[in-house]
């Protein structure tokens, strides 16, 4: 089996020690290069191990010969576009089950129209893993509220609308939020 975990592990910055020690349970440096190589054979139990700890799916990991891959023809910095220093690419976006997206229509805050935002709805359990970040927020008769998360105490959410001169917003109890994961923009 041919794997893409050196090239997606490379496009998140992460050195095989990173890895080793997000997996659960955690393992070597070691090991993560010897799947990487192909040294050793792997399993799908490796593959959702691995997966797991770079934070994508499985199938991103397999190369397959239907799913191209996009070759990096150059990084971007403060001082300019760069050849890579080796060669890698980028796996193109996949949406995870139960995504919702919010489509842009009009300038909002660092959005523009044509942008779609794609969200993962939480669960109010999980609603402090979206603190600083933007979230959709259901709004009682069918409406939401797109703005950044900067504070929660018990069930009621301190929000900050999108745009300059905004005030922030409270809103108690909602079912769920869905913070922003991908922003997917056509240029």
């Amino acid at each position: 089996m041919i794997t893409a975990i050196r090239e997606v592990r490379r496009a998140k910055g992460l050195t095989l020690e990173e890895v080793a020690a997000r997996c659960d349970p955690p393992t070597t440096a070691q090991t993560v290069g010897r799947l990487e190589t192909g040294t050793r054979t792997v399993s799908v139990g490796w593959l959702n191990r691995i997966a797991a700890a770079l934070g994508v799916d499985s199938a991103d990991l397999v190369r397959l010969p239907e799913r191209p891959d996009i070759a990096v023809a150059a990084t971007l910095d403060a001082s300019g576009a760069h050849a890579p220093r080796r060669a890698a690419s980028v796996v193109p976006p996949k949406s995870a089950p139960g995504m919702i997206a919010v489509t842009v229509t009009g300038a909002a805050g660092d959005y523009r129209a044509g942008d779609e935002i794609w969200c993962q709805p939480l669960d109010p359990a999980h609603f402090g893993k979206a603190m600083n970040r933007d979230v959709l927020v259901p709004r009682p008769a069918g409406r939401f509220l797109f703005a950044r998360l900067i504070g929660r105490e018990g069930g009621k959410l301190h929000l900050l609308p999108l745009g300059a001169g905004s005030r922030q917003q409270v809103v108690t109890d909602p079912a769920w939020i869905a913070p922003a994961q991908r922003l997917v923009r056509t240029l």
